[in-house]
């Protein structure tokens, strides 16, 4: 905030943005299930014209611009790991779809500006992320199973907890957002950005209980509509072409997001 070059402003992408910029990062839409299911009209919108007006500004400026793309284009995966050349298993219908289903719009919006317009484009599909700065009610995994660990409440798991998920530690994804921005131009994408430690949302929970030393305990709930039952990238080309891998392990990852929202709900 005190660099002189910073600027911020507010601003909902779902309408044009007139700015003078030469990279573009596309970081907007709720990304928890409970937000983006709040308004799911809005989410789609978020994901669709919010594309549209920042492919828009980018082919004004003449910009490069990144798409922050998401594991959830391959919804319910049939494959594993996943690797960029899957197509993925969307319910287009469901509750979850006005996300899924906006992002995979994104994708194909970013693509075909690519190929019509000759714009520098980079598409990211990133794995669940995670780390400090998260809200409190953010309504994903992490955050849900620290707070509710610190607080000594019953710690909530949807299913039978055998699902897995792939946490990527926030400065790991950001390092890999930069990479990927300043690899060569004729490298647009997709590639996944994530984690590729495979963990049972189970093991998470009990992950968190142990850190934290919380006398909670595990609650199990039904599981959602679409939830996925794997997620794991595979992070071949990322490893390969950008020569990055994420560095920070669960265990490490999760003390450091356990200590800030110890401070912050105190």
């Amino acid at each position: 905030m005190s660099n002189p070059y910073f600027e911020v402003m507010r601003h909902d992408i779902c309408f044009p943005l007139y700015v003078e910029v030469d990279e573009i990062y596309n970081l907007a839409c709720p990304a928890s299930p409970i937000h983006y299911q709040f308004d799911p009209v809005q989410t789609t919108k978020t994901s669709v014209h919010g594309a549209i007006n920042m492919l828009g500004l980018a082919k004004r400026v003449k910009a490069k611009i990144l798409q922050a793309s998401t594991s959830e284009v391959y919804g319910d995966p049939t494959v594993h790991p996943q690797p960029e050349t899957y197509w993925g298993n969307v319910n287009p219908v469901g509750l979850r779809s006005c996300y899924d289903e906006g992002k995979r719009c994104a994708e194909t919006l970013f693509f075909d500006y690519h190929r019509q317009h000759k714009l520098k484009i980079k598409v990211a599909r990133i794995f669940n992320t995670y780390g400090p700065r998260m809200h409190p009610n953010d309504g994903r995994v992490v955050s849900n199973f620290i707070v509710q660990a610190l607080k000594g409440e019953e710690i909530t798991v949807y299913g039978d907890g055998s699902q897995t998920r792939s946490f990527c530690y926030v400065d790991d994804m950001i390092e890999g957002f930069i990479k990927f921005m300043d690899s060569p131009d004729d490298f647009i994408g997709p590639v996944n950005l994530g984690n590729p430690a495979e963990f049972s949302i189970l093991q998470l929970a009990e992950k968190v209980i142990e850190i934290t030393g919380s006398k909670s305990k595990i609650v199990f709930k039904p599981l959602p509509p679409d939830d996925p039952t794997q997620r794991q990238p595979d992070i071949t080309l990322a490893k390969n072409v950008i020569k990055w891998e994420p560095k920070v392990s669960l265990l490490e990852g999760l003390k450091k997001t356990i200590a800030y929202f110890e401070e912050t709900l105190k």
